[in-house]
């Protein structure tokens, strides 16, 4: 008796020791869209660090930095001493995974893909990493309901102008987004068209390019807008009085995150880019 007693005990003490079940207690999530989904599922409380990106919500700009931009390393992961490490697919270096599940440290990569059904599968997946499989499907429900009330909405408007999107970081740094890119799918979803259609992803942004296409709303993220000195100063930019948004003035400057977000937010998205949309005359 004394030895099944010494036995059970020391299988009890593993399944302690080892339970893959557990739920992490202390969380590193690298990106905006996954920081914002696991407070969504209730772990915010866990969140010990978070990159660059991650700004909202407003109380999460407060929490350390593991890096001062997007790259990072294993030690300075490991300096926090996580116990669960979520990242976006590709994003971290493959020695850098190694080196912190050698650690014993949680590494868990997730591919985003931007469209209705890509954030869906992504909330589930945040779900799944976290432990709470249940909690991520009925996240990803409640979410998939908003969102569908939302493009319901946007289907009722008769208007689909061209726009254009470009990333800014002052006006030596711009970029426009093609085909296939996050801003293309969600100019899509809010029921635009992309006035970019001769090449995919992002491409340096072009004074030819932008005549050439011509559109009827200027599309840039919040922080963009203010590199370049405001609307005053986009409006100045060679090119842009000869579009349709620069002769109307019609430039709808997004808040960042929320647009990048493709997640729990992405009703708010589509919502709030389509009623700049609608401004257009």
């Amino acid at each position: 008796m004394k030895i099944w007693s010494q036995h059970f005990l020391g299988c009890l003490l593993f399944f302690c020791l080892f339970d893959t079940h557990a739920q992490p207690k202390r969380i590193i999530t690298l990106g905006g869209a996954i920081t914002e989904t696991v407070v969504d599922l209730g772990f915010e409380k866990q969140i010990i660090a978070v990159d660059v990106t991650s700004e909202y919500p407003q109380y999460i700009k407060k929490l350390p930095k593991v890096s001062k931009n997007r790259s990072v390393s294993a030690e300075g992961l490991m300096a926090f001493r996580p116990d669960l490490i979520i990242a976006p697919y590709g994003d971290v270096p493959y020695g850098v995974i190694q080196s912190l599940k050698g650690a014993g440290i949680k590494f868990v990569a997730i591919k985003q893909e931007y469209s209705v059904k890509g954030a869906l599968q992504f909330i589930r997946e945040v779900g799944i990493a976290l432990g709470e499989k249940d909690k991520g499907n009925k996240l990803a429900l409640e979410t998939g309901q908003r969102i569908n009330k939302v493009l319901q909405t946007v289907k009722l408007s008769k208007k689909k102008p061209e726009v254009l999107f470009i990333y800014a970081r002052g006006t030596g740094t711009m970029t426009v987004a093609g085909k296939g890119s996050n801003m293309d799918a969600m100019i899509t979803l809010a029921g635009g068209r992309n006035a970019i259609q001769e090449f995919n992803r992002y491409k340096t942004y072009s004074t030819e390019a932008l005549v050439n296409a011509n559109p009827d709303v200027l599309f840039l993220f919040d922080f963009g807008m203010e590199s370049l000195g405001g609307s005053s100063g986009l409006l100045k930019m060679p090119g842009v009085a000869y579009t349709n948004a620069g002769k109307n003035k019609r430039i709808a400057a997004m808040d960042g995150p929320l647009m990048i977000n493709f997640s729990t937010r992405l009703d708010q998205a589509i919502l709030a880019l389509h009623k700049e949309f609608l401004k257009v005359k």
